[in-house]
Parts: C-alpha cells; structure tokens; sequence
C-alpha cells in the first residue's frame, strides 16, 4: 500500500511539476521574436500589429498560460518571478487589446470618453477580471511591494513616447540587466530625454510617476538624484551634472507621442 501511495504522489507532482508555469516565458519569446524590432539603433522598437492580427495563435497560448496562473501560486514565487510574469502580462494584454482593435492611429482610440483603454476589464489574470491599469498602479506599483522605478521603462502602452517593447520577454534570471538596458536606452534617446539649452528635457513619464522616483531607490529621495544615476545615458557634461546633482539643473517635461508603435 505504501508504493502505491508513493507512486501516486509521485505522479501527481509530476503532473503539476509539467502544468508549473514557464518562468522562461518561451511562448511570449516567439511572439516578441517575430513581430518586434529595434529600430533607431535599439532606441525605440516597432511591432507588426497587422502580421499578428494575422497569426495570432502563440499569442492566446501565452495569455492562456497567464491566465491559468492561480494566485496561491504567483504568491509562492520569489519576487523577481512575480515581477517578470506582471510585465510581461501587461506587455501581452497589451498587444492582445490593439490587437483586437487594429487598424487605430493610437491606443487612445480604444475605448470611450467614460473608459479609457487601460480601465477596459478584458482579460483574466490571478483568478480575477481586470483592466491594464490594475495590473500596473494597483499591483505593480503598490507602496512596499517591489519598489522598482523602472519598471516604467519596461512597461508599454503601445506608442512611439513610450519606452520601447523589447523583443524578448523579462525573465527573474535577466530581469536586473533587462530593466537596467531599458533604463539607459530610454534616457539615452533624444528624441525622448535631452539636454538643451541649459535645461534638461524629459518624457512626461517624470511627471506622472514622479513619486516613484523618489522613494529612495538606490538612495534618490527626489527626482533630480534619480536622474543624476544616469548622468551618463543622458549625455550630460559635468557642469550639467554637478547642477543636476545640487539640484539647479531645470527640468521642463515633454509632450508624450501617443501615436501607435507600429511597423511601417
């Protein structure tokens, strides 16, 4: 009786070990693969909308395995899984709602005057119906829970003034490089962030998330010492930076490109 209540223990956590969620993201690598490049020398990234909304099917899958994750389980991962996987989310609903709405000139086309695109409940995540905004102000960005800045530049809302959509998927094993590559390709784009005229010029992202920049991550408390940490990818010289860092550098916020993200 006892081999075979060992060998049925052992199958059932065989079979839950081959139903495990796949921290590699490998379904969400083949989509990101064929329908994302980066263009402008890795600044920005453009997706074909048109070829996915063609051949849609590695996409559902990998929703369907977002889906299929229970919220006991994402609770048992260690943090750096817990964030890749809600990145990754976010970026995939992402496609998955132009997706459903393309051909638009913008991701702000979807939706109404009373519901924006990312209040628009249309997929289903940790056990519950929600909206893209849910899973970036309510779970991401929740005070004490990760406590990461940049995930700002790793998150996409699918237009030109966002930061780019990489083509590969954020994994635990990567993510620190990841973010950090995003972080500095992002700011190092003048398009988006420059320093002009004695002034620094940034994307409005500063200015909506501005709490999140400075909470204290490695030692910013204000927006200026965040910005300071990467002096470098900005461009600055070193009269720029020592006003940035004593906080006399100004800081104007640019207007957000809200067209699609989309390959020409």
């Amino acid at each position: 009786m006892r081999l075979k209540a060992l060998a049925a223990i052992t199958a059932l956590l065989l079979a839950q070990s081959a139903l495990a969620f796949d921290h590699s993201h490998e379904q969400f690598a083949r989509v990101l693969a064929s329908h994302v490049q980066w263009v402008e020398g890795g600044s920005n990234s453009r997706v074909d909308y048109a070829a996915l909304q063609a051949a849609p099917e590695d996409l559902e899958r990998y929703l369907a395995e977002l889906s299929a994750v229970e919220v006991t389980e994402f609770e048992r991962w260690p943090g750096p899984e817990q964030l890749a996987f809600l990145i990754n989310a976010y970026n995939a609903f992402t496609l998955k709602l132009i997706v459903n709405h393309y051909p638009v000139d913008s991701i702000r086309d979807i939706g109404s005057f009373w519901q924006s695109p990312w209040k628009q409940r249309f997929f289903t995540l940790l056990g519950e119906q929600m909206h893209l905004d849910q899973i970036e102000h309510e779970i991401i960005r929740e005070p004490g829970r990760y406590d990461e800045p940049r995930i700002h530049f790793a998150v996409n809302c699918a237009s030109i003034g966002c930061p780019a959509l990489r083509p590969e998927p954020f994994t635990a094993v990567e993510l620190e490089d990841q973010l950090e590559d995003s972080t500095k390709r992002f700011l190092g784009d003048a398009s988006r962030n420059r320093y002009r005229d004695g002034s620094l010029e940034v994307s409005s992202i500063f200015k909506w998330y501005r709490e999140d920049f400075q909470r204290g991550w490695r030692g910013a408390d204000t927006l200026d010492s965040f910005l300071a940490l990467y002096a470098g990818a900005l461009g600055l010289d070193a009269d720029a930076r020592e006003k940035l860092a004593s906080g006399r550098l100004r800081v104007r916020f640019l207007d957000y490109d809200w067209p699609l993200n989309r390959a020409d």
